[in-house]
């Protein structure tokens, strides 16, 4: 009878873990397909930036619904036409790209 009963339990149990992991796999999906893309580029990788970085590699970004892609452009003419043209969202740069 203690058989039994021992292998209800252990039936019970793999039958609740079972649930939660479906559960974790459904969340995890759904949360990747619901991230909206931002790119952004910069002309060089600055101790300015050092918030956004850690933001990156912490998963801030992700927990706000962000799919941020950090790129490197060569010189601020590269970042103002990578932004005019639609390829970037977002451009860090200086001043010299507007003179």
């Amino acid at each position: 009878m203690k058989k039994i009963i021992i292998t209800c339990l252990i039936i019970l149990i793999l039958i609740i873990i079972a649930i939660f992991s479906f559960n974790n796999t459904n969340t995890k999906d759904s949360k990747e397909n619901d991230l909206t893309q931002v790119k952004v580029a910069e002309v060089t990788h600055s101790i300015f930036y050092a918030p956004q970085y850690l933001a990156d590699s912490l998963g801030y970004f992700e927990e706000v619904g962000l799919d941020v892609e950090i790129t490197l452009a060569s010189g601020a003419d590269a970042v103002m036409a990578a932004v005019l043209s639609n390829e970037v969202d977002i451009g860090f740069c200086g001043t010299e790209a507007t003179i």
